[in-house]
């Protein structure tokens, strides 16, 4: 595995970078973009930002997302995947990203999830609460200072993946660079009243719609939540208001792995999967095709819906 000084030294010499993040994007995988572009910025280096996916309305309030592209402007020298933890994961841009390291282009990898299978040229991959930490010290061995900007983005990714510090793998360092980050100008407050607690009218009505009718296996050990396209059409939710609705059914004292199953078209469900002490969601989500961490990860499930439930359940049911 390379360093992340290596991997500064690297953007540092390049003329131009083209920055992409997995689709569907989360606060992690944008605050770890948005962060490192202003860095190459301050360092004078012509950069984009690249993802395929329309933001969720839950991160409307990121200033910087207009500048997201969802095609690669031009031929940057240096390409770098963050929180991706395998190509696949950047959609369509994968074959962008393919391309241009078979053409011996450096192509670099930053991420932390447990699942990464180290696709790039370069790989830096650390477990850690979220992978704006990884970009946080990438960013200061390219000798780039947090500003107020900065900061608030690397704070945002801080606080999406640690569910707000509540994860099991929040460490003192984590909370070591949140404090640097608020420090540098950060407002943790409001950043959390913004990713956690606050709502439309829409997302609530989703949320009695979705949990009212929450499913329970294996004496309760297992929850999961539906959400069908239906329930969505009649609330007037949109898919980003669909983000930590996981974590109603973990909240349940009995439970200790929930899943969310969001209808994405007739037949194919995105599962997002979390748990509270021992099972390891990863394992199942790798199962599928998919992965992440051990406490929280996600894949891709398709059939009709009773059919997928009983797939995953199953799948479950080796973990309790």
């Amino acid at each position: 595995m390379n360093t992340l000084r290596e991997i500064a030294e690297k953007l540092k010499s390049a003329n131009s970078v083209g920055i992409f993040s997995h689709i569907r994007p989360d606060g992690d995988a944008y605050g770890s973009a948005l962060a490192l572009a202003l860095a190459l910025e301050k360092l004078g280096i012509k950069y984009y930002v690249c993802n395929e996916s329309d933001p969720p309305s839950n991160l409307a309030f990121l200033e910087g997302l207009s500048s997201v592209v969802k095609k690669p402007p031009f031929d940057a020298e240096v390409l770098i995947a963050v929180d991706s933890s395998e190509v696949a994961r950047l959609g369509t841009l994968s074959e962008v990203f393919l391309t241009a390291k078979r053409k011996g282009k450096t192509t670099v990898n930053v991420d932390h999830h447990i699942s990464n299978d180290r696709f790039a040229a370069l790989n830096f991959v650390r477990e850690c609460a979220a992978n704006c930490m990884n970009v946080a010290t990438l960013i200061k061995d390219m000798g780039v200072p947090f500003d107020r900007k900065i900061a608030t983005y690397l704070m945002v990714g801080l606080l999406s993946d640690s569910g707000n510090f509540t994860h099991d793998d929040v460490t003192e360092e984590t909370f070591s660079l949140a404090a640097e980050l608020t420090g540098a100008g950060a407002q943790t407050c409001g950043l959390a009243y913004e990713l956690f607690k606050k709502q439309p009218k829409e997302r609530a009505a989703l949320h009695a719609a979705v949990t009212g009718k929450t499913r329970y296996y294996f004496d309760d050990k297992f929850a999961v939540i539906v959400v069908t396209r239906e329930a969505m059409a009649a609330t007037g939710a949109d898919v980003g208001m669909t983000e930590g609705l996981v974590d109603f059914p973990l909240s349940v004292d009995s439970v200790e792995v929930a899943a969310s199953l969001l209808e994405m078209r007739k037949g194919q469900y995105k599962v997002s999967l979390r748990s509270k002490r021992y099972a390891d969601v990863n394992g199942i989500a790798r199962a599928y095709g998919g992965g992440g961490h051990v406490r929280a990860a996600g894949c891709m499930l398709f059939g009709e819906l009773e059919e997928v439930l009983d797939k995953l359940s199953y799948t479950v049911s080796q973990y309790l």
